[in-house]
């Protein structure tokens, strides 16, 4: 699509408009990708409210591309901005969204198989925004600090996998102003009260709900509430959801409280329980994948060994004495799940985890950015595609970076199944 000559022309008659309209942080062709998004999908489009208004602006944007015989019908122009694009959006939405705190856009996808479309997108980190790029067409705008929420286009739903931050008890009011004021929630909060769209579903790790004995949830659910949200929360795992991986996050749905029935409930998670025997391609040789010779050796020794205890000691020589596994030692342990475990410490009291390897039978732990599945049977790592699997991702979902950052963004991301479920569910209370 990029190389498509009217596509070409099309940014170059634009740039000069997009400039005016770019937040501090946000390049141009981020603010272009996005408008002709909102163009193919008659969606709204992000304005500098000072210098013209969202309509205003559209009309101004489809006569430039009009005049120049770059725009017509919708429908070929949705073909010219999506041609080559395989996970595309559908025309006619269902529901519009924003994907706040985007990462790859992992969340964006569980909206998007459910006929939504999105109006806009966020993300800070460059290499994430490059993988978006590459599965959706469009760069994020950066800083979300920066743009102003009344700028932002007009949507139903606010989607935002937010990052976990302390909350402050400084402030005179205590408001939800002065409590999260400093923290990327706020920025959440600022786009809720002034575009008060009917539903924001928000993601977090399992800790956010403990985090600072509770009081980082108690006042992010409060500030949703003052902010005129009745909130919905749960903890979910997304190996009850078609994946095998066990790994679980906080959810929370917030729905404007003039429209909530109080019908909303989270989905049971009922999916087929899978394995990784599912997702592996048995026949893959990659001998970047092959586990080194240290552990291909331990768990050997492993195998060798179990029959003679439930637990295997392993060589600790190596490590220092005043180190942890210096000093209580190393031992291995086959659950009986099938995973291979290697804790610090032989005692389930004091151990501490130090290895996980799965099977082909059994399940991934949750992927974090420095963590890679391993599998002890078939002796190598998960490569890319099998992890974004993990993840619910489809096959068609592509990487443009490192491995090693690909596989810190699949364990930043959300599992996109979950999302899916959690979207219909959404959708059938609010009757869209």
């Amino acid at each position: 699509m990029k190389s498509d000559n009217k596509y070409s022309k099309i940014v170059e008659l634009l740039h000069p408009l997009a400039i005016q309209h770019s937040p501090e942080g946000t390049m141009p062709n981020s603010v272009i990708e996005q408008w002709l998004h909102a163009l193919a999908t008659d969606s709204d489009l992000f304005a500098k409210r000072e210098i013209k208004n969202a309509k205003e602006l559209k009309k101004e944007v489809i006569n430039i591309l009009k005049s120049n015989k770059l725009y017509e019908k919708e429908s070929d122009f949705f073909e010219l901005i999506y041609s080559d694009l395989k996970l595309k959006p559908t025309q006619k939405a269902r529901f519009r969204f924003i994907d706040l705190f985007a990462g790859i856009g992992g969340i964006r996808l569980g909206a998007q198989v459910n006929n939504g479309v999105c109006v806009f997108s966020s993300e800070f980190d460059s290499f994430a925004q490059k993988t978006y790029c590459l599965n959706h067409a469009e760069t994020p705008f950066g800083d979300i600090t920066k743009i102003s929420e009344n700028d932002i286009p007009e949507h139903d739903v606010l989607l935002a996998g937010f990052p976990c931050q302390p909350f402050s008890y400084a402030g005179k009011t205590q408001g939800f102003e002065d409590k999260t004021r400093g923290t990327l929630f706020f920025d959440v909060l600022r786009i809720l009260e002034a575009k008060k769209p009917k539903v924001a579903l928000l993601e977090n790790v399992k800790g956010f709900k403990s985090h600072d004995k509770g009081n980082t949830m108690h006042i992010a659910l409060s500030a949703l509430n003052e902010a005129g949200y009745n909130t919905y929360w749960t903890i979910l795992n997304s190996y009850h959801f078609g994946v095998p991986q066990f790994r679980e996050r906080w959810y929370c749905v917030a729905i404007r409280s003039d429209i909530d029935n109080g019908k909303f409930r989270f989905p049971i998670g009922n999916a087929p329980k899978t394995t990784l025997r599912d997702i592996v391609d048995l026949d893959l040789e990659d001998p970047a994948l092959t586990l080194p010779k240290f552990e291909l050796d331990r768990i050997a020794y492993h195998f060798e060994n179990y029959h003679l205890s439930e637990r295997v000691q392993h060589d600790n020589s190596m490590y220092a004495p005043n180190t942890k596994k210096g000093k209580y030692g190393v031992f291995s342990f086959l659950k009986a799940d099938g995973s291979l475990r290697f804790h610090v410490g032989d005692f389930a009291k004091t151990q501490i985890q130090e290895a996980f390897y799965a099977c082909l039978d059994t399940y991934a732990p949750t992927i974090i950015a420095n963590r890679v599945p391993k599998l002890w049977d078939i002796k190598r790592k998960l490569s890319i595609k099998e992890a974004a699997r993990l993840q619910g991702f489809p096959d068609e979902f592509q990487f443009n970076v490192s491995n090693a950052q690909a596989f810190k963004q699949l364990g930043n991301s959300v599992t996109v199944t979950v999302i899916d479920e959690i979207v219909k569910e959404i959708l059938n209370v609010l009757g869209e």
